[in-house]
């Protein structure tokens, strides 16, 4: 029942995935489930980040909110997660996803974002994982898992995503997936410049490529916050 066509006489029963779709989206891999984190969850997912997500020699993000001590790591976590929910519009939204493992452990998260997807159809990803739980395959099909939502169920035509030229771990889960070079971006941080690689992977070339099974429930009852809110 919508809430509009509820008797005002009645008293509504409702879970939190009737109010905000998106808590009803579950990807499934191999080894792997992608979903919104319930509250109780995100003081693991913030260990997580707390517990590094990197070598303390490497700078893989742009922004650098790893950069600082594990606590405010923590602290980073949660804001920008709430802050992805509270900004949500359908013209401008970030989708961030907690990866998790078979047993129920957050392991890192993805994130799908989006500018007038409803024209561009264009989308972006970006990912963290936990540092033990590196070079295991987890990063390629926890994207594989983005990108079929993206292409397979919300319609996408391209992905982008931009990468150091020196992060090779992340440069090979791309290349992987079927990525190709579309040029360089430049960007300042403080007196150093920094160079990445823009890669780019089509919904055709997506179609032709071989990756991880991957299954999707619950997208239809939230396509319309990706597309545009229904009355």
């Amino acid at each position: 029942m919508r809430l509009s066509e509820a008797p005002s006489t009645s008293r509504l029963s409702l879970v939190l995935a009737d109010l905000w779709p998106t808590f009803a989206l579950r990807i499934h891999t191999p080894r792997l489930t992608l979903r919104l984190p319930e509250e109780h969850e995100l003081a693991d997912l913030a260990q997580v980040v707390a517990d590094g997500v990197h070598e303390p020699e490497e700078r893989p993000f742009l922004t650098p909110w790893t950069e600082c001590p594990p606590e405010e790591r923590a602290r980073n976590l949660l804001q920008g997660y709430w802050d992805d929910l509270a900004s949500w519009r359908p013209d401008s939204w970030t989708l961030g996803l907690a990866v998790f493992v078979s047993d129920g452990t957050p392991i890192g998260m993805v994130s799908l974002r989006a500018r007038d997807f409803r024209v561009t159809r264009g989308v972006t990803t970006t990912s963290w994982l936990g540092l033990p739980h590196h070079h295991q395959g987890f990063g390629t099909e926890a994207r594989a898992g983005l990108l079929t939502l993206a292409f397979d169920h919300l319609g996408a035509t391209d992905a982008t995503t931009e990468v150091f030229t020196d992060n090779g771990a992340s440069q090979g889960v791309s290349r992987k997936l079927g990525y190709q070079h579309d040029g360089i971006s430049k960007d300042a941080r403080g007196d150093e410049v920094l160079v990445s690689d823009r890669l780019r992977l089509t919904a055709e070339r997506w179609a032709e490529i071989d990756h991880p099974p991957v299954t999707v429930e619950g997208v239809e009852q939230a396509r319309s916050m990706f597309l545009g809110w229904t009355s």
